[in-house]
């Protein structure tokens, strides 16, 4: 062949590829983003609103109808889902996976500005925010003390955050757990009730006063100058002395009516580290970053930020994720020098000289691999270091598969350059038909939709370019090395360990092979057998979507009851970290009373703020296996279940798109009482399914809320419009925002109006409100409305504009979401639904549709087209297409058995192991296929032909398994569920297919056998 010939003649050249491959691929490999998972960029937009003090139901009919209504007839948008609770609603917006984020981002943020004005003027926040995976953060600081004080803590805090945002690579520096300093204004309303001074004037004021509106500029001569104007207040003094009424030539200020002072907002998160009061300090990293660099850079600020903290303040770096990825990184890396010396192990059949040369060619295709890869903007992380383990199984195929045919032509006697090239030659159609076919096998995964597909499409990728480098190294540099390196002179038998190998498959594989072609009908009909009763285990191993993760941390979320107060929650808290500290696998334990720990994983997102809940994130020490983990959640969930006064779950981190629970059940319909009957239905259902645990309903409890009832009739007569009432009461509750302080320093504070109250509104707040009507004749409010208790939802949730409801559960131990969702199904049977009410599977079931729906299916389809397009091009007859093809079921054998053998379930990464196993057979198949046509063309009958070729390719096929084997076991027998089922069913597989189909395929050859042309001699 003139392209292998090339490179063999000019070997200075080829030399000088060598090099250059080399160089280049340690440069990228040294240079190469690393992180510790894939970088995904979904097409989801949170909206963000809130609202304090606003009930679900008010919440709804203000802002979350207008706002649906508007995103909804935009172009692209999946599914807008919406929760509403106190206070707060946020609308998730997932548009189409093909949409730019970038422009849709931009698209949202125009049309929700747009919609401001028909909202409620009064809107704490509402934003439009991008999900973006690098937000997750990478660091989490904690700064602890027991006595400093809140000013204190925040003063730190702030100093560690401006420090490390000096650091170029990280982004979203935050802290979190210390109530933000305010001005607060207490007005005294019935001193304002005394003076007849309306309640807006006052707020009139403060806001004008407090404006900070620039001047512009003027030109004077050839000089421009810009005009300062008053400004914002610059002292407390000057907030105090704020004139808030003249009239009569009377004066009034607002010292005269209020208490001006420093002070703090409520207290809504609290946080702790080993059960001590901490404040923590986080940081994500920005895209495209590598985190080993990143932690280089941010180590020696902790370091000599730690030395200038005061004694009674000492910062604790509890969680890395650098630390992470280089254990996760390094571990991966010693499996792939096993894997290696596994490699090397069995080459040894094929001589030293040989093995050098292969192993060669290994570091070669992963280095090519490895510049293809980072071209296409692939970053170093679990999944494509994974799919360059599983390539490295695979890439030596062709190089073994060359060299032993180089080898084989040298023991024949032919001189070293003629045989070098001619038995490259030889072999050329075949390597290039089967890394075709591995390509194609691997292409449904890389075209795999949604999140899920852009989360793995790493892995095949990784595969893709090291095979496709594999056979380009085989076919140039392979064939030059071994023009160099392999000797002329050769035993025609070959080394001692080659002659055993070939006298253990003459005495055994032709053995049984001669049986079988004497028998080609039973042996048929005996594989068939096998392959069905292999489809029976399927049902018994079951289907998990994606795993627990392996990492030695988890959650333990504490749900109080319904409105329980943030000193209740933090009451049981203490009690969950006392359980916790005699534990002694657990290194260390962050506790958040009030909201989420903040986002430390990609696919768990930080809770809102909400005084009934309350988490920790627990890390268990390095060494503490998988096994040892699941064991401690086991059984500290037995522990928790005996505390009395709340709902505590223990919760591992799942891989995989964010699912709420394994197990959702969602109700849709418009009456919330009618939707609270279902679901109460549905929880009783799905309580009573074994292995269902931790069953959540949103809608079991209603709550109870105080409702203010306006006398209107009363009101009018007396000249009160209710907007001013609903104002005067929601400044003496919550507080009305009129401004910012900026202090010396440069700090900005915001202005509180309020009424005097400790740190929380109680029912004193009440107490002396007066309402001025539009003369200004202060009315008590107690003349004009009524405080009265009333039921209201606790949470309000829409689908698409749509209410509903979520029942949903967690498993068992070693119970599969799948089972449960079965068993559900069957006593759903009898759940009555009214007309207009509807009931579908979350969980799971959802993100399964997710994953393996749109244009996934397509896919595949054209992927068999392709497989059947390369092998009929190869080929150029149907039969030997259908006999390649035939080995396909012998490989499922093996690869759920091996499932079953394991204890594992099929699963998103063991569909990719058995898509990937495909194209391996294939290729194995078309060396055998492919050599018995050749010797057919040569003059040779059918069963002699059918014969020599499958003993002949048995060695280089059997090597080629084995090295496939060795490559993956290091990943199979690890400890990280998310990538052992792959290797698992790729080793399960090769095996059964191995060994079947060194029978089988010679078997269908001879009931089938292709028309070949003979050979002109």
């Amino acid at each position: 062949m003139r392209f292998t010939s090339f490179f063999v003649r000019n070997y200075q050249f080829t030399l000088v590829v060598f090099l250059m491959i080399v160089v280049v691929s340690v440069a990228t490999l040294l240079s190469m983003p690393r992180a510790e998972d894939p970088e995904i960029n979904p097409p989801q937009f949170p909206i963000i609103v809130i609202y304090p003090g606003t009930s679900p139901k008010d919440m709804e009919e203000l802002v979350v109808k207008p706002i649906e209504k508007k995103i909804s007839e935009l172009e692209d948008i999946k599914t807008i889902t919406t929760r509403i609770d106190d206070g707060v609603a946020v609308l998730e917006v997932k548009c189409q996976y093909t949409s730019n984020v970038d422009d849709k981002y931009q698209e949202l943020v125009r049309e929700v500005n747009a919609l401001r004005s028909e909202l409620p003027q009064d809107l704490y926040k509402l934003e439009v925010k991008k999900v973006t995976p690098t937000d997750v953060n990478v660091l989490q600081v904690a700064l602890v003390s027991e006595n400093a004080s809140d000013a204190r803590m925040k003063h730190y805090a702030e100093e560690l955050k401006e420090e490390l945002e000096q650091v170029k690579s990280l982004k979203k520096v935050e802290y979190w757990g210390t109530p933000e300093p305010i001005v607060r204004i207490d007005l005294q309303l019935d001193k304002l009730a005394q003076l007849r001074i309306p309640l807006s004037q006052v707020i009139g004021a403060i806001q004008s006063e407090g404006a900070n509106i620039p001047g512009g500029s003027i030109r004077a001569g050839n000089k421009t100058f810009n005009i300062k104007t008053s400004g914002n207040f610059k002292s407390l003094d000057e907030i105090a002395s704020t004139i808030v009424y003249n009239a009569d030539g009377s004066v009034v200020y607002l010292k005269d009516v209020a208490d001006v002072a420093l002070n703090h907002e409520e207290v809504k998160h609290i946080t702790r580290l080993n059960g001590h009061r901490a404040v923590l300090v986080t940081a994500a990293q920005k895209s495209g970053q590598n985190i080993s660099a990143t932690q280089k850079a941010y180590l020696p600020i902790l370091t000599a930020f730690s030395k200038k903290l005061p004694a009674n303040i000492a910062m604790v770096n509890h969680f890395d994720q650098a630390d992470n990825v280089s254990r996760r990184l390094g571990g991966l890396g010693i499996d792939f020098l096993i894997a290696i010396g596994l490699v090397l192990f069995t080459l040894i059949p094929l001589g030293w000289r040989a093995a050098l040369v292969v192993m060669l060619a290994i570091p070669l295709s992963l280095g090519l691999g490895i510049i293809m890869l980072n071209s296409m903007g692939f970053s170093l992380n679990q999944l494509s270091i994974v799919g360059l383990v599983v390539a490295l199984g695979l890439l030596v195929d062709d190089s073994i598969v060359v060299i032993e045919n180089i080898e084989r032509w040298l023991r024949e006697g032919v001189a070293r350059k003629i045989a070098v090239v001619e038995a490259t030659k030889q072999i050329t159609i075949a390597v290039l038909g089967t890394t075709a076919t591995l390509i194609i096998a691997f292409l449904p995964i890389v075209f795999m939709p949604e999140a899920s597909g852009e989360f793995i499409r790493g892995l095949p990728l990784a595969v893709i370019t090291s095979v496709f480098a594999s056979m380009l190294v085989s076919l140039t540099i392979v064939p030059f090395l071994a023009s160099k390196v392999l000797k002329t002179t050769h035993n025609p038998e070959g080394n001692i360990f080659l002659r055993g190998l070939k006298k253990i498959i003459h005495g055994s594989y032709a053995l049984w092979l001669d049986k079988a072609l004497q028998r080609p009908v039973l042996t048929l009909i005996g594989a068939a057998l096998l392959f069905v009763a292999s489809l029976a285990v399927f049902q018994v191993i079951g289907f998990r979507l994606f795993p627990t993760s392996e990492k030695p941390q988890f959650l333990v979320n504490i749900n109080m009851p319904l409105q329980s107060n943030l000193e209740s929650t933090d009451a049981m808290a203490r009690r969950v970290e006392a359980v916790l500290k005699d534990v002694p696998q657990v290194a260390h334990f962050t506790t958040n009373v009030g909201k989420g720990n903040p986002q430390i994983y990609y696919n768990e997102i930080q809770k809102n703020e909400q005084q009934d809940f309350a988490q920790v994130f627990v890390q268990l020490d390095k060494d503490v296996k998988p096994t040892e983990k699941k064991k401690l959640i086991e059984r500290l969930r037995e522990q928790f279940t005996g505390i009395a006064g709340a709902k505590i779950e223990v919760k591992d981190f799942e891989q995989g798109p964010p699912i709420d629970a394994p197990v959702a059940i969602r109700i849709k319909g418009e009456n919330l009482d009618t939707l609270r009957v279902l679901a109460a239905r549905t929880e009783a259902l799905l309580r009573s399914v074994p292995g269902a645990i931790y069953v959540n309903n949103d809608v079991s409890v209603m709550k109870s809320d105080m409702k203010l009832a306006i006398n209107t009739d009363k009101s009018r007569m007396l000249g009160i419009q209710t907007a001013d009432i609903d104002r005067t009461v929601r400044l003496a509750v919550a507080g009305v925002g009129t401004g910012k302080f900026t202090n010396e320093d440069g700090d900005d504070f915001d202005i509180v109006v309020n009424t005097p109250k400790k740190q929380v509104a109680t029912l004193a707040s009440f107490n002396d409100i007066y309402v001025n009507n539009a003369v200004g004749t202060p009315v008590p409010l107690n003349q004009v409305a009524d405080i009265r208790f009333e039921s209201s939802p606790t949470t309000i949730k829409h689908l698409d504009k749509k209410r509903f409801v979520v029942v949903s559960a967690f498993t068992d131990k070693g119970v599969l979401a799948e089972s449960i969702t079965k068993a559900f199904l069957e006593k759903a049977k009898y759940l009555r639904l009214p007309e207009g009410y509807e009931l579908e599977l979350a969980g799971e079931v959802e993100s399964e549709k997710e994953a393996f729906g749109g244009g996934f299916m397509t896919v595949v389809l054209a992927t068999v087209f392709l497989f059947l397009m390369v092998l009929i091009l190869e080929f150029k007859t149907f039969k030997s297409t259908l006999i390649v093809l035939s080995v396909i079921p012998l490989g499922v054998i093996g690869g759920v058995t091996m499932l079953w053998l394991t204890g594992n379930p099929m699963s998103f990464v063991a569909i990719i192991g058995f898509i990937g196993l495909a194209g391996v057979e294939v290729k194995n198949s078309i060396l055998l296929v492919d050599f018995t046509n050749q010797l057919r063309a040569e003059g040779k009958d059918l069963d002699t032909a059918i014969r020599e070729a499958g003993e002949l390719r048995f060695l280089p096929i059997v090597l080629t398994s084995l090295t496939a084997i060795g490559g993956l076991l290091p990943i199979a027998i690890s400890s990280n569920p998310l990538i052992s089922p792959l290797a698992l069913v790729l080793i399960g597989g090769l095996i059964s297919s191995t060994l079947l189909s060194r029978i089988v395929t010679p078997v269908v050859y001879k009931l089938i056998p292709p028309k070949v042309e003979p050979v002109a001699v």
